[in-house]
């Protein structure tokens, strides 16, 4: 006799049931969108929230972390104000409690940039949900709710001058979940410098699944950087999905100092040779935050050169998590592929953990991967302080220099200013 194993569901997992029989005839987007939400909401149902017996889920388990699923947030009553950081200019495009409103933002498009909603763009020529990571389950729960975003298309050749800010913000007042999902495509040879910001109410124990798909053509450029100042209650969960064509170049930045729990997942796939990209990071962490930076990059095609390095600052209880995984696939020789993950603590209760994968099927390859965790260097420390420097500002000095060297990695001079000042801001709040 044999008897059916049931895995027993959470309280978070069956109001995350709940709430999708409730709201499926209701979200937007009909036929192959219904389908594949369908699909993707059976996946989440046979396999539910990610666990720590998940290896790449081991250091962030959702299961225990999200004790419960808010409801669908409701569109935003009041047109209001986008937050955004001193000094950063762009067009921004507002995705408010998870929907696109388009009277919250200043975008206007110009000549070679198309901007529309993500469901009601010709989709002749991508199909929504077909990048690396979309059978993660946390991916697969996004597409399950998806509620609204945008389709950003900069065509071929066209070159924006100014940064584009895709902006989420949580604008409500109880406690609700937002799940949206958005396109950028950058065509061949053309060129892109774009923000995703992400910003809610403090003491709001709001909950945001975002995913963006971004494919990048043949010879394309894009400069890439989120930034996550999330309220101090919030719990995200970010995916992207990144295909990238022959000779192009691709710079990411992740930047995360708020939230509660943060995971930002990132799954990239190099397909066509001669590649160069860069992902960094800088997280600042107090409290008892939790914060994790999750990528996985498939070398699918030779003569590509990958980057990863990040760098994490622990205050109190704070727990910062890096995972890195290399792939190269059988054809992809000549890979020069490089990741590097940086801890400094700042307390004896903080955890840092550094998880580097690399999973080589090529013979002719350079990979590498490095990790360190420890304290400030006292004798640095000493020296600036036997220089009259008090205490607390000689460790702000080198903290300061600990984070602003990944941020100065960031091309963009406007973008690099406003996060150096976020940093600074975030250090002088230490006291």
């Amino acid at each position: 006799m044999n008897a059916e194993v049931r895995a027993i569901k959470t309280p978070a997992e069956q109001a995350l049931n709940a709430a999708y029989t409730a709201a499926r005839t209701m979200l937007p987007g009909k036929g192959a969108i219904a389908d594949l939400r369908e699909a993707a909401f059976q996946r989440f149902d046979a396999a539910g929230l990610p666990h720590r017996r998940i290896e790449e889920w081991k250091y962030t388990d959702l299961r225990a972390l999200m004790r419960e699923a808010k409801p669908l947030a409701e569109p935003a009553k009041a047109k209001g104000k986008v937050p955004a950081l001193p000094g950063l200019a762009a067009g921004r495009i507002a995705i408010v409690n998870g929907r696109y409103e388009q009277a919250w933002g200043d975008f206007r498009a110009g000549p070679g940039v198309e901007l529309s909603d993500v469901f009601a763009a010709d989709q002749r020529n991508y199909r929504l949900g077909e990048v690396p990571g979309s059978d993660d389950i946390a991916f697969s729960l996004n597409t399950a709710f998806m509620m609204g975003g945008v389709v950003l298309r900069v065509t071929k050749d066209a070159k924006v001058a100014a940064p584009v800010e895709i902006a989420h913000v949580f604008a409500g007042e109880a406690a609700a979940a937002m799940y949206p999902r958005s396109v950028v495509i950058v065509e061949p040879d053309a060129r892109l410098t774009f923000i995703e910001s992400f910003n809610g109410p403090a003491g709001v124990d709001y909950q945001v699944n975002s995913a963006l798909e971004l494919v990048i053509g043949d010879g394309a450029h894009v400069d890439h950087v989120m930034i996550g100042n999330d309220g101090d209650a919030a719990l995200r969960i970010s995916t992207l999905g990144l295909t990238v064509g022959a000779r192009a170049t691709y710079n990411g930045f992740i930047y995360t100092a708020g939230g509660a729990v943060i995971r930002n997942q990132v799954f990239a796939r190099f397909e066509g040779e001669g590649t160069q990209a860069s992902i960094g990071g800088a997280t600042l962490l107090k409290g008892r935050q939790h914060v994790d930076n999750t990528l996985v990059i498939s070398h699918a095609a030779g003569g590509c050169t990958s980057r990863e390095r990040f760098r994490t600052v622990l205050e109190d209880e704070s727990h910062g998590i890096f995972q890195g995984k290399i792939i190269v696939e059988p054809h992809a020789q000549k890979t020069d592929a490089k990741m590097a993950s940086h801890a400094l603590l700042l307390s004896d209760e903080a955890e840092a953990d550094n998880k580097p994968e690399l999973e080589i099927f090529a013979d002719d390859v350079q990979c590498g991967h490095g990790a360190t965790a420890g304290a400030i260097d006292r004798a640095l420390k000493f020296y600036l302080m036997s220089r009259g420097i008090p205490e607390k500002e000689a460790e702000a000095l080198l903290i300061q220099a600990f984070v602003g060297e990944a941020i100065e990695g960031i091309a963009h001079v406007s973008i690099r200013e406003a996060l150096l000042g976020a940093a600074a801001q975030w250090l002088s709040a230490r006291g």
